[in-house]
Parts: structure tokens; sequence; C-alpha cells
């Protein structure tokens, strides 16, 4: 975990901004070198797809050069319906037998044409389950996406070097910060402006994965639709900020409102996962991204799935010097997760 290989930046490109950790071994550990968000123009990157590339090169670069990171080479990430992971049974086989067959067992289990993604995969650890198969976690993008994504990081100037999934760049991060408890089921949650990535573990392994189209820009929408707000009057009063003529008191139901649909589509994603799981029980939840801050967000989650709730700090053990860095590390830290999981990568990890 700690050799020193050349170190990347990670850049989590999100739908409302874009954000960069650079980290440096220290001791035993990491600390931050670099830290910096830079907002993107509304409808820049929709349900995850980049509209406007121009934009978004413009924001990756001001980013880089406001924080006078120098690091050309970064990992960044997708989430989404361009994405598919799951878990699949094989026969036992060698690992160049499954190498040479697993597009041909990706075929079965992939929504799209095998030639349009790429292609990726792991057998599980303790994958063997002892009747003549063993675990497989599948992950396939379409080559249409990475090529987007991997384009405005060009276009910026910099090389993205290693493309993750952001269930996978939370999980990253997790291990690093809080360790892993062997049989411990944990969800990790990140609410973020377009959608809600769920990763649930059982001990070291993700069990179940699944991206939800629905994060902070719901609520935004909402009160502009139910109080006849302007989208920036609207995102003011969603972060709980004065604005003339209306009160938070008068957004409060509406928010909700919104929470309540969020936890609908997390409860099923805890029901499909708790149809196929040895163990179903709970032991905690811990959330990240801004919309997790939303109004009630964590006291609902809480009380509706009965588990101890949360919030990620991506800097538990990785060093946060306010010095060096722009920004606090409590305010940065609950949208930070994914860029610091990004950063931990190396070239050719698996």
């Amino acid at each position: 975990m700690f050799r020193r290989a050349k170190s990347l930046v990670g850049l989590d490109i999100g739908s409302s901004a874009v954000k960069a950790v650079e980290l440096k071994p220290a001791g035993r550990g990491y600390r931050v070198t670099a830290y910096g968000s830079e907002p993107l123009p509304p409808d820049s990157i929709v349900d995850g797809a980049i509209i406007d590339g121009a934009a978004v090169a413009d924001a990756i670069r001001r980013l880089f050069d406001a924080r006078g990171i120098k690091t050309k080479d970064v990992a960044a990430s997708l989430s989404g319906n361009a994405v598919i992971v799951k878990k699949i049974t094989l026969p036992t086989m060698t690992e160049a037998e499954l190498a040479e067959s697993i597009y041909w067992e990706a075929e079965q289990y992939i929504p799209f044409d095998i030639q349009d993604v790429n292609l990726d995969y792991q057998v599980l650890e303790g994958g063997a389950t002892g009747n003549g198969t063993m675990e497989v976690l599948l992950v396939a993008a379409k080559k249409e996406k990475i090529a987007d994504y991997t384009g405005v990081i060009a276009q910026a100037g910099r090389t993205a070097v290693v493309i993750d999934v952001d269930a996978f760049a939370l999980q990253n991060a997790y291990e690093v910060n809080y360790g892993m408890e062997p049989g411990a089921v944990v969800v990790l949650l990140n609410a973020g402006a377009s959608a809600t990535n769920i990763n649930i573990l059982n001990g070291e392994q993700s069990v179940f994965t699944r991206d939800v189209s629905i994060g902070g820009n719901a609520y935004t929408e909402a009160l502009q639709r139910e109080l006849s707000l302007p989208y920036d009057v609207a995102d003011q009063l969603k972060r709980g900020e004065a604005v003339d003529g209306v009160s938070f008191e008068d957004a409060r139901p509406v928010l909700r409102a919104v929470t309540e649909n969020v936890m609908l589509e997390i409860q099923k994603t805890f029901d499909f996962f708790k149809a196929t799981a040895s163990s179903d029980r709970i032991k905690r939840i811990v959330v990240s991204g801004g919309a997790s801050r939303a109004e009630g967000f964590t006291e609902i989650l809480a009380e509706r799935f009965d588990a101890p709730v949360e919030v990620f700090d991506p800097f538990r053990r990785v060093a946060f010097d306010a010095k060096n860095v722009a920004g606090d590390a409590a305010a940065v830290a609950p949208t930070a997760a994914v860029a610091v999981g990004l950063a931990l990568r190396r070239v050719a990890d698996r």
C-alpha cells in the first residue's frame, strides 16, 4: 500500500464541481500537498455525460493553476448508467484461462455490445466457493464515456493514466482511513449533485454497488418548482443561506420530500442486497458528498435503516495541513472522499 510508486493527482469530475487532491507519502501514511475545488457552469455535465467539454477543461485548468499543481498524471473516475459492476460466478479456472474467456463470459451480463466497452475484472479473495466455482468482480465502462472524460482532461493539459469507478475510489479512501473489519457490513454512501453512489462492503470486499440517479440537483429543482424561484436563489436556499422573500422554514418540507425520494432508492438498493447476502445486518452507514448535508438527511437515514450514520472523514489518517492547503479539513472533508480515493491510486494498480 505504501510503496513509493509515482504519485497521481486524484481528479473528481462531478456535475457541479471538479475537485483535485494531491498526496505525498509521509512516514507510514500520507499527507495532502494540494487540494482545491472549482465550480462548473450549470449543465456542463448532465447525468454523468459531458455536455460542454470546453467548460469542464477550463475548470480543470483553472483548478490546477490556482493550486499550483504541477503533476500531469491524474486518476479520474466514472459512475452512472455507462458503468456496470457485477459479481459473477464462474467455473474455477487459472488466471490465463480467465483472461482468455472473460469477454465471452461477460457478454452474458453486460447490456451493451461487448465491443463498445472497456472491461476489467478481479477474482475476489476467497472467491473459490468449494463447489468448482469462483466469484469474480466484473466492471465494464462504455468506451465513448471514457473517451469523453480522458478527452477533457487532455484538453486541460493533463493525462488520465487511471480511470476508476466512483464507488471503488470511495472504498479506497475508506480502507486507508478506517481499515477493514472482517465480517462487518458497512455501507459507503456518496450523495453527489446528480447521483448517489452506494457501495456495500462485507469486510474487505465490495459485495454490492449501485448508482442512483438522484442527488443534490433534485433539491434545487424541487425548490425552483415548488416555490417559483430562479435556480441560483433555490441553490442558495438549499444550502441554508438567507434569501429575500423566502424563509428556510418554507423550504424545509420541500427538502424533506426530496430526501424521502432518495431514501426510497436507498431502500430498494438495500432490498436487492439483502436478497442475495449471507449477512445483511448493517453495522454502519458512512456518508459523503455535498447532498448528504441536506436538511435532515443523516437523521432520516439513521432512523429509516436503524444503523449508526457517520460522516466520512477522508482526512482521518491522511495529514491535512491547513497552512499549506487552501480550505479547512472539516469543511471540505464531506466532498473530498472520491478525490482522496483516486489520489491513492497508482499506475497499474488493480
